[in-house]
């Protein structure tokens, strides 16, 4: 199994995704494996952006909300790197928009923190909390007043 798993989040990495499907067919168990760190085969698509494998994972039974060691999910992970397409597709099968990690950081805190203006929008629309807050303290507003971030302070009811 340790070496179907390597194999399998290998081809997720090269973008793979006909290799994907034929070894979730022959190994269902491959769907929700985890590596040494907790991420799970969705987790790792979603960070480097494959979508069409995304697709193929959740098709055939990913848990969306998984949660990685630091308590990420696959939408923190693209609200962080940017990749709105991929954001679409999880929130749309029903990923948590207002999850919280191990430090307690919502997908909003991320895209807020990161400057990713266009999903911070996104997950207002699908009913994201702007007041929660990390284990710091800071909610997603602090994070763009930190930063100086002025379109998103407005998005986020700054006055």
């Amino acid at each position: 199994m340790e070496n179907d798993r390597e194999s399998f989040f290998s081809v997720i990495r090269n973008g793979e995704t006909a290799d994907v499907v034929r070894m979730i067919s022959e190994n269902p168990d491959l769907i929700n494996a985890r590596d040494e760190r907790g991420t799970t085969p969705l987790i790792l698509a979603t960070y480097y952006d494959r979508g069409d494998i995304a697709n193929a994972l959740i098709h055939n039974g990913a848990e969306v909300d998984a949660k990685d060691a630091s308590g990420n999910t696959a939408l923190m992970g693209v609200c962080l790197k940017g990749f709105t397409s991929v954001a679409k597709k999880l929130i749309e099968k029903g990923a948590d928009v207002n999850a919280r990690n191990a430090m307690g950081a919502s997908c909003l805190i991320y895209a807020v923190t990161f400057n990713r203006e266009v999903i911070a929008k996104l997950l207002i629309g699908h009913g994201a909390d702007k007041g929660l807050k990390d284990a710091r303290g800071n909610s997603a507003l602090d994070h763009a007043r930190m930063q100086g971030l002025p379109a998103l302070m407005e998005l986020l009811g700054n006055t």
